[in-house]
């Protein structure tokens, strides 16, 4: 008898747990999405500054914003998904 109800309770928790593993999964896919974006864009602005050095001010400044609002996606990933 006492199987029976521990089966019952835990088939009740299984939607929560199922609802857990989806946001751990989108969590995951939305901050390796971001470590992509801002390692491309710092290749980028590494590979643009070798091509013209004169220009290290602005590509620095748009790089850095850049990176920025990529890093913003990653923890909005974060807050959304838990």
């Amino acid at each position: 008898m006492e199987l029976i109800s521990m089966a019952e309770q835990a088939a009740a928790h299984g939607p929560a747990v199922a609802a857990g593993v989806s946001g751990s999964i989108a969590t995951g896919i939305g901050a390796g999405s971001a470590a992509i974006g801002v390692g491309l864009i710092g290749s980028k602005a590494v590979e643009a500054v070798g091509r013209n050095p004169g220009a290290f001010g602005n590509i620095l400044t748009l790089g850095i914003i850049a990176m920025a609002l990529a890093e913003g996606l990653g923890i909005l990933s974060f807050i959304l998904g838990k």
